[in-house]
């Protein structure tokens, strides 16, 4: 299962070599408004990103998954990016504005045309590595991972999990309070400890 998305202009630029790039598109990023250019939805295409049963925290990003749309915030969305690489071991907190930009770059383009980074730089020079079927795709791995958590976040807030303490893991998980309490079971993510980034 393979990753891609697309900047909000329809421009590609200039781009990273592009060969072993998933041919599958599963979840897509788009940034709807800011640097990369104006809006390029539709205005009824954000009102069906806030339907209820869809993350809201704004409109400068939409992450979209067969029929779901969530809607992001330049910070939300920034910083679940930061908080993704993190769970994959990417990347260790508290990055730049420029490493972050080129995160940001990443996980919305599928690519960094014109690093702006030593972490933009570290993924180039990591390219081939780093590409690929979803197993082994970080720029999926990210995307699923800020899916996932804003899934997780809405459905708490609709009432249809809660959040728990765990005292034996020290961990925070999810229960769905209808079903006596069951616990959400989340897949593992890989690491990319081996590729990590480290200034």
């Amino acid at each position: 299962m393979g990753a891609t998305a697309a900047p909000a202009n329809g421009r590609s630029g200039k781009t990273a070599p592009t060969q072993g790039r998933p041919a599958s598109e599963k979840i897509r990023v788009v940034r709807t408004a800011g640097e990369m250019g104006g809006p390029v939805r539709e205005e009824e295409d954000l009102e069906k990103a806030t339907r209820r049963g869809n993350y809201d925290s704004g409109s400068d990003y939409v992450l979209e998954y067969g029929e779901l749309r969530f809607s992001f915030n330049e910070h939300d969305f920034s910083q679940r990016v930061e908080q993704a690489a993190v769970k994959l071991d990417f990347v260790e907190v508290g990055l730049s504005p420029e490493e972050l930009q080129d995160l940001l770059e990443l996980a919305v383009s599928g690519e960094i045309g014109e690093p702006h980074s030593s972490l933009g730089e570290h993924i180039n020079e990591h390219w081939t590595e780093l590409v690929g079927p979803a197993s082994r795709s970080l720029v999926h791995w990210i995307r699923r991972l800020v899916f996932r958590g804003a899934w997780l976040d809405q459905r708490v807030k609709e009432g249809e999990l809660d959040i728990v303490f765990d005292a034996d893991t020290h961990a925070f998980g999810y229960v769905q309070p209808e079903r006596d309490a069951e616990p959400i079971e989340l897949s593992r993510e890989p690491s990319w400890a081996r590729l990590a980034y480290r200034p």
